[in-house]
């Protein structure tokens, strides 16, 4: 088998599927916040990046359940919506009032969709 072969095959076995990759990303985020909140110092630039990731991802996932393309059901996008719409005001108000506690639901919430994703409920 050639190098490019081998390789390929590597790939092909360690490609994650989009429920690994989003539930990775959504553990890339709540370690973002954790890390914030466990060596909390007040407001800065560590926790604007790690609102900044959260929102955006938070974004991604509720621009994927509005498509029509999208094959969940109108409830499951309904509910991604819903908790997409929370993590939004939840972030606006942490920027506005700043407090540590107030990332647990954050990570919460993000650490649960993962283990939901990941097939561990």
């Amino acid at each position: 088998m050639s190098h490019a072969a081998q390789a390929y095959a590597r790939t092909s076995h360690t490609t994650a599927s989009p429920r690994e990759i989003e539930a990775q990303a959504l553990l890339k985020a709540a370690r973002q916040l954790q890390d914030v909140q466990v060596n909390w110092t007040g407001p800065d630039k560590s926790l604007h990046q790690a609102l900044l990731f959260n929102r955006r991802l938070w974004s991604i996932f509720m621009s994927a359940a509005e498509t029509n393309d999208n094959p969940q059901s109108l409830e499951i996008r309904q509910n991604i919506a819903n908790i997409g719409v929370f993590v939004m005001k939840q972030t606006i108000d942490m920027q506005i009032n700043p407090d540590p506690a107030k990332l647990k639901s954050l990570i919460d919430i993000n650490c649960n969709i993962a283990a939901g994703l990941s097939g561990q409920v």
